[in-house]
């Protein structure tokens, strides 16, 4: 079963899902370049993508991976690990 997720962004195509960042919050970036990043937040009025930085998408995924490292979850640690390097 794979884990990966997939968005149709209005202007910028086809996103990835990179990880969770909060209640009802997902980082993705676009799947091609990996070079634009969004929050992407799914609540009662629908989806909505907030474009971020690639500073702050960096510490979002900092965080995630503290948080991962902490749980013992490896194989999830390993992939954000693998899209940390692409990314970054």
């Amino acid at each position: 079963m794979s884990n990966e997720n997939y968005l149709n962004h209005p202007t910028f195509g086809l996103l990835f899902r990179v990880c969770l960042v909060g209640e009802g919050q997902e980082l993705f970036a676009t799947l091609y370049a990996h070079r634009l990043f969004f929050v992407v937040r799914n609540d009662a009025n629908g989806l909505s993508f907030e474009p971020i930085g690639r500073i702050e998408a960096k510490q979002m995924l900092d965080q995630r991976l503290r948080i991962i490292r902490r749980t013992g979850e490896q194989s999830e640690y390993d992939r954000l690990q693998k899209t940390y390097k692409q990314a970054f």
